[in-house]
């Protein structure tokens, strides 16, 4: 209960201070604590979808683990963290709840991820970008990110149902990140975006285009001869639409999600990074758990990959024809090979002393 209260007002104060700074009101906040019911929006919207039995009543004594999601429940990954939610609670009949905190009230990735290693106890669970562990040791992690590695969304589930991806799982909790890998997925290839119209990778010069904290995404920027604007993602929409950005980069879901598409509407599709996620868990969270628990969480976890797996590409298609019928620009890509030579130089930076283990991924193309 001392948890649930704590979230609570931390929810509350980040919400009053992002109204301060001038962002973009989220499109869906505050938490889920029992399971989710199917929304309908606008034509070309993504829709949160109830595919699992509502969840048991909850126990008298249960276990609630507070979820992290810092984009709104409309999107591909807030669907799939609301079936996982769905499947924890059904599979263990009420005695362990999973409470999400969207669309960033609880911060952004590398703040969440700050918390939940500095041990505040404030989220148990979080769904974060694989390169998002990059900046706290996750060199296998790293290489997920690195531009044009996925050729296909086949070539990521290739990898994500492979033995390989339970050894990029595990290594938070073998480097002693005190974190503990569940499960992967994906939210699509990510593009980039821009306030002011571009045709080609030359229109990129001299941009300002934002970038997380994140050496691969620094690199990949400055090799297209753009300048890196370091932003976090919670005040991206007040940094495009007062100039501090001229442009940035996310899956075509959460690019909508977040009405980005109000101040920058020209989306070129240079598919540069398969949005790889995954779903960790803080070790002190884990080990409150009985080994059955332990268990229900990763059965849970597979299950609701598998319905990221499902939803992907078709929520991703619908969010991409209403942001052409609506008047985006959306520019195509035909030919990738200037973006992939401009981009050589971050993969052989980033995959220095893991040139094996980067091939063995390439090779799941095949």
């Amino acid at each position: 209960m001392k948890k649930r209260i704590l979230s609570t007002l931390l929810c509350a104060t980040m919400l009053v201070s992002m109204t301060a700074c001038g962002s973009k009101p989220a499109a869906d906040t505050g938490s889920t604590t029992a399971a989710p019911a199917a929304t309908t929006q606008a034509a070309g919207e993504a829709k949160a979808e109830t595919t699992a039995a509502p969840a048991a009543e909850p126990a008298a004594d249960a276990i609630v683990l507070t979820y992290a999601e810092v984009n709104p429940l409309d999107t591909i990954v807030g669907m799939t963290g609301q079936k996982f939610k769905e499947e924890v609670e059904s599979r263990s009949n009420g005695s362990i709840i999973i409470d999400i905190q969207a669309s960033g009230v609880l911060g952004s990735e590398n703040e969440v991820l700050d918390g939940m290693l500095g041990g505040t106890g404030t989220v148990d669970i979080s769904r974060i970008s694989a390169f998002a562990l990059t900046s706290y040791g996750g060199e296998k992690s790293k290489l997920l990110s690195l531009p044009y590695t996925f050729v296909s969304r086949d070539h990521f589930w290739k990898f994500a149902e492979s033995d390989l991806a339970r050894e990029f799982l595990d290594e938070p909790s073998q480097n002693g990140t005190n974190l503990i890998g569940l499960f992967y997925g994906e939210e699509g290839f990510r593009h980039f975006f821009t306030k002011d119209p571009v045709s080609s990778i030359d229109d990129f010069k001299g941009k300002k285009i934002r970038v997380s904290n994140d050496p691969v995404m620094v690199g990949l920027v400055s090799g297209l001869g753009a300048n890196a604007t370091e932003v976090s993602f919670t005040e991206l929409y007040s940094a495009l639409q007062t100039g501090v950005c001229d442009g940035a980069e996310q899956p075509i879901a959460n690019y909508k999600s977040n009405a980005f598409d109000e101040v920058a509407p020209n989306l070129i599709l240079d598919g540069h990074t398969l949005g790889a996620i995954q779903v960790v868990i803080t070790e002190e969270a884990w080990n409150k758990l009985t080994a059955d628990q332990q268990n229900i969480l990763m059965e849970a976890g597979k299950a609701a990959g598998e319905y990221n797996k499902s939803i992907s590409e078709q929520k991703e298609n619908e969010v991409l024809e209403g942001l052409r019928a609506s008047g985006v620009n959306v520019v195509d890509v035909d030919d990738k090979t200037p973006w992939q030579e401009a981009t050589k130089q971050v993969i052989a930076d980033n995959t220095k002393g893991q040139e094996d283990l980067y091939q063995q991924i390439l090779d799941l193309a095949k």
